[in-house]
């Protein structure tokens, strides 16, 4: 049976439900018999609902089903207890009419309560970007799994910065190496402390700030999402990061309405260009805190919906000599979102303007080899799906990160050192928190290694321990040096 193109032709109604039952039918693919590609196969009815519930797609998926077995491509039967069971004569061209509708199929919009309407082209991004990442996964699980199970049991943390550092040297690694540690952690899994209980997640929103030109917009965004123009590859997630350049906050708030129980990350340069809007701190605080957001204006309101994904941001400090700064966002309760993101300062002194500058240079000149991109991708990739229980990772269990009460120990002796100095400090206690966030994020970069056992929480090593130490020290220096606002 050879299906005409697009033939299957889905209401928009029908996209979520296709998405899923088309990631189940490649899980059949590879566990099925490979000499036969067309030999029948059974999809349990259970087993479909169990995946629209995994992947948070709420619709019936009885129509959807009746019109393949109308076109022939499905055929029902009973299974055991009652289950439906559906065969799959044809399974290749069943594949492909579904990935034809997804791609050509136009999304409906998103119904939505409130004043506001979000803009009508959201349900489309998402789409877009869930596929992205499904044929990103599809690709690797067919063709590069055993490769990249073989670079995940040799790489480590250690090799990670070490690869970040041979790109840009010293003075800038650590800045590429945190945003590339946020996509690990944006799988937000549980942090487990020693009695078994969980007791937060991995993910954390991140924020680069200090004076233009530093690279900060290279950190979060070229290096991440890739940049053709100049040559660079992409590292980040495919699919998973939203580009957020020139939108104002109330079209964000408006859009996050589409991202309620997913996770993905918010690129957003010029942080503070957001503002310049009054008003603005209060909702992006719940947004941040992932609590009920709801945005009473004049013109209506937007929601209420829960946001649960995360920011990695820039923005412009004003730098006054020596460690000094005073920040350039004019709203004083701004403080309360930096309190909530794990910051990184990047100052202007000559070993930086020297490393950017020479960074620059060799990447125009072509001499930045990013021989590890695609296997760095692909292994984040892989492991994300595992985390987040996507269905064609199913053979793997997802694992959390064990806190030790040594880290939080080694944490201590930084803060206690910088209270010794300072008995007034200005660094939150919430600073150390994002700290341990940063272990556990290097923690699951050693999700395949060798010397990890499988199916027990991820170990935080020294390795881990080194940079959440590194980060907590640099981080509070930068605080100690912020000017507050005279009263």
């Amino acid at each position: 049976m050879v299906l005409p193109e697009g033939s299957l032709d889905l209401p928009p109604e029908d996209l979520g439900v296709a998405r899923v039952l088309l990631g189940l039918l490649d899980g059949a693919t590879r566990s099925g018999s490979t000499a036969n590609p067309e030999a029948p196969r059974l999809l349990r009815l259970s087993e479909i609902r169990r995946g629209l519930l995994r992947e948070r797609v709420f619709q019936d998926p009885a129509r959807l089903l009746l019109r393949l077995k109308r076109r022939g491509l499905l055929q029902e039967d009973l299974g055991p207890r009652g289950d439906k069971v559906y065969r799959l004569p044809a399974l290749s061209d069943l594949r492909e009419g579904l990935r034809e509708s997804l791609a050509r199929t136009p999304p409906r919009e998103a119904p939505f309560r409130g004043g506001y309407r979000p803009p009508p082209d959201e349900r489309h991004e998402l789409e877009e970007m869930d596929t992205a990442f499904l044929l990103h996964l599809h690709d690797l699980l067919e063709e590069r799994l055993e490769e990249t199970l073989r670079f995940g049991k040799e790489f480590t943390l250690g090799k990670l910065l070490a690869y970040c550092r041979g790109l840009f040297g010293e003075a800038l690694y650590l800045d590429i190496a945190l945003g590339l540690l946020q996509q690990y952690a944006l799988a937000d899994v549980p942090l487990v402390a020693p009695g078994g209980r969980s007791t937060g997640t991995t993910g954390f929103h991140l924020a680069l700030f200090g004076p233009p030109g530093t690279g900060k917009t290279f950190a979060i965004d070229d290096f991440l999402r890739g940049n053709e123009r100049t040559g660079v590859p992409a590292h980040g997630l495919p699919g998973r990061n939203r580009y957020c350049g020139g939108i104002t906050p109330a079209q964000f708030l408006r859009v996050g309405s589409y991202y309620q129980g997913r996770t993905f990350n918010f690129i957003v340069p010029e942080f503070n260009d957001w503002f310049k809007y009054r008003g603005m701190v209060e909702p992006l605080k719940l947004v941040m805190e992932q609590r009920e957001v709801k945005w009473e204006t004049t013109l209506g309101t937007i929601g209420p919906y829960t946001f649960r994904s995360y920011f990695s941001v820039n923005y412009n400090v004003r730098v006054l000599g020596g460690n000094a700064w005073e920040s350039t966002i004019l709203d004083p309760n701004f403080a309360a979102l930096e309190d909530r993101m794990l910051l990184r300062f990047h100052l202007m002194t000559r070993e930086r303007f020297r490393a950017v500058e020479q960074s620059a240079e060799r990447l125009e000149l072509g001499e930045l080899s990013f021989d590890l991109a695609g296997k760095i991708r692909d292994h984040l990739t892989l492991l994300h799906a595992i985390q987040t229980g996507h269905p064609l990772a199913r053979r793997w269990a997802p694992r959390g990160v064990a806190l030790s009460r040594e880290l939080y120990q080694t944490l201590r002796e930084v803060s206690e050192r910088s209270l010794d100095r300072n008995p007034h400090p200005r660094f939150s206690p919430r600073l150390r928190s994002r700290a341990v966030k940063l272990a556990a994020a290097g923690a699951l970069v050693g999700f395949f290694h060798r010397d990890r056992p499988e199916r027990t929480p991820l170990p935080v090593g020294r390795e881990e321990e080194a940079l959440a130490r590194l980060f907590y020290q640099q981080e509070i220096d930068a605080r100690e040096g912020r000017l507050l606002p005279a009263r």
